[in-house]
């Protein structure tokens, strides 16, 4: 315990029991991380480090929002290649560095459920490579052993947390940054499905494959966090509406059949843990069948030795191009590579064709079931990177560069350790919106419980919402304010008319009718019922609150429109929904 009887592993159920029984304080909380992040300062985590200076205005905020909100009160850090506002974001290069004026889409999320954004972390250059050490501002160490690298891209977010800097924190996944870093500093690395969680204000790697990832202590907190960014943002092309599933049980456990390579100083340590890992695995009460993992090797392929790396040049060539010397020096021979005449659009095509062939075979295997197989084959030591950065990094990626391309959710776990303080970790994958079955089976694994993640609905009521309230529209934060969660994605019974009111901004208006109608996409969220009558004053006319009635035939409060307030305004019923509307 420190010197303010906080444990080195910061947690959101610890946060939150001892900000409930009032023995600590948020602004304790922080005065703690200050002083860590300074005595860890030589390990290089923080590129703009906790200072209370720029986190006050976060903490004078708490004390107008609702101590019951889902991470009131709990730090986290952010890598820095995601927006964070009046901060610089540099993806990890001092000269590409600019001042956002808005949070990234997940960040707004979460400050807006009461976390509090304590700096931003240290990482591979431009989200490339799986080392930890090919940053400007430093090598970042090892949170157990500063003789072994530290993962990347995502290392100083990983450390961060590990540290207890943070009690979770953000990174992005392209090729295995959120789940690399997870596994060397024994932690959860939750990676969702591609565009479950918005990448607007992320600075893109391969923006087709970008993920915003999370580390944290425990799988219920990575679902914690999961819940409150997952969701469809309409001001970002590659966000996807991906609802939550509840938890169950694939209905097959996947492993690799043929002997997997493990390489590295500690290859022999990595391959009896992974020994240990399957025996446990075997133990569960589930189907579990060896397959050939020649598909996911073939995907895994086409990451680098693809097109994909065009993708990367795509993206910060031309500052490249115009700084020469400027780049991290194997940095920049990698990104490079997307510039050769190799990927030319044919190319592009074959690859592209080739990797259709691979996802539709890996549909069609992982439907209901999961694959397991080590986040790792090895690690190295920083001076072993040093000497031979390129093949050593590739490495890192053997089990992990196959996911994105494939489309698959994943979470890596601890699964023991290969050594003392060398920790071993295992990543579970499945199909896209297939986290509910990652979920139980990690839970299974660990022995863990997997508490449901609704509140008590005895104090909450239900609300249909169909307009600007839902996620990813201004008025979201309304919601979030108010204490509310989404629930699912819902339609009305065909009664309804959809009209557009001529508002500005414009909005919908839902009304019911004695004759025909249609079915109406909306939301469902969940509002304390302590904060119900205030949010319904502040509806303006003619909208208001009144009994929708859903496609199964149940009737909740939602949002509806007067009557009057048809003429003069734009019937959209024909599109279906708020969000399919021009």
């Amino acid at each position: 315990m420190s010197r303010l009887n906080m444990p080195r592993d910061i947690t959101v159920d610890w946060l939150q029991a001892s900000y409930g029984s009032g023995k600590i304080t948020p602004e304790q909380v922080i005065e703690e991380i200050i002083h860590r992040a300074h005595e860890d300062e030589g390990m290089n985590i923080w590129i703009t480090p906790p200072v209370l200076e720029r986190i006050q205005p976060y903490l004078d905020n708490l004390k107008s929002m609702d101590t019951s909100l889902p991470l009131w009160g709990v730090p986290f850090a952010i890598k820095d290649n995601i927006d964070l506002a009046g901060i610089p974001t540099t993806a990890g290069c001092p000269e590409y560095a600019y001042i956002p004026e808005k949070h990234a889409a997940v960040v707004e999320r979460l400050v807006n459920a009461g976390a509090i954004p304590v700096g931003k972390t240290n990482m591979d250059q431009f989200a490339t490579g799986l080392v930890g050490t090919r940053s400007p501002y430093g090598e970042t160490h090892n949170a157990l052993s500063d003789k072994w690298i530290s993962g990347g891209s995502s290392s100083g977010s990983a450390v961060a947390v590990a540290r207890g800097h943070a009690a979770f924190a953000l990174g992005t996944d392209t090729a295995g940054s959120g789940r690399v870093p997870a596994a060397l500093n024994r932690l959860v690395g939750y990676k969702p499905s591609l565009g479950a969680w918005p990448t607007k204000g992320v600075v893109p790697a391969c923006a087709s494959l970008d993920c915003v990832t999370v580390f944290t202590h425990s799988l219920q907190e990575a679902r914690v966090i999961d819940k409150q960014v997952r969701g469809f943002d309409p001001s970002d092309p590659w966000s996807k509406s991906v609802p939550r599933l509840k938890e169950k049980l694939p209905e097959k456990i996947y492993l690799p059949m043929e002997p997997l390579n493990f390489f590295g100083p500690m290859a022999e340590e990595y391959s009896k843990a992974w020994d240990a890992a399957v025996e446990k695995i075997e133990a569960l009460n589930l189907p579990v069948e060896y397959i050939n993992y020649d598909m996911f090797e073939q995907a895994a392929a086409l990451l680098y030795a693809g097109p994909w790396v065009a993708e990367r040049w795509a993206s910060v060539g031309e500052f490249v191009d115009a700084r020469p010397g400027i780049t991290f020096p194997v940095t920049e021979q990698v990104l490079r590579t997307g510039a050769s005449g190799k990927h030319d659009a044919a190319s592009v095509f074959t690859a592209m064709h080739k990797l259709q062939e691979l996802r539709m075979r890996s549909n069609e295997l992982l439907r209901g079931a999961v694959l397991v197989i080590p986040t790792c084959g090895g690690t190295w030591t920083r001076a072993q990177v040093e000497a031979d950065p390129i093949s050593t990094n590739s490495d890192m990626g053997n089990y992990t560069n196959h996911c994105n391309l494939l489309d698959l959710c994943a979470i890596t776990v601890p699964a023991g350790d290969a050594a003392t303080e060398m920790p071993f970790g295992i990543t579970l994958f499945s199909l896209s919106g297939n986290e509910h079955l990652v979920e139980k089976a990690v839970a299974s694994f660990l022995g863990a419980d997997l508490p449901p993640l609704e509140v008590n609905r005895s104090e909450t009521i239900l609300l249909a919402v169909c307009g600007l309230h839902m996620r990813g529209y201004p008025l979201e934060k309304q919601m979030l304010e108010f204490g509310s969660q989404f629930v699912y994605e819902a339609h009305t019974a065909e009664k309804y008319q959809m009209v557009k009111l001529p508002t500005v901004p414009a909005k919908p208006g839902l009304l019911k009718k004695n004759v025909g109608g249609s079915a109406i996409a909306l939301e469902v969220w969940e509002m304390p019922a302590a904060s119900f009558g205030a949010f319904a004053a502040l509806i303006p006319a003619p909208l208001g609150i009144g009994k929708i009635e859903l496609a199964d035939g149940t009737e909740i409060p939602g949002f509806i429109c007067e009557g009057y307030a048809e003429a003069g305004a734009e019937d959209i019923s024909a599109y279906g929904g708020w969000r399919n509307s021009p």
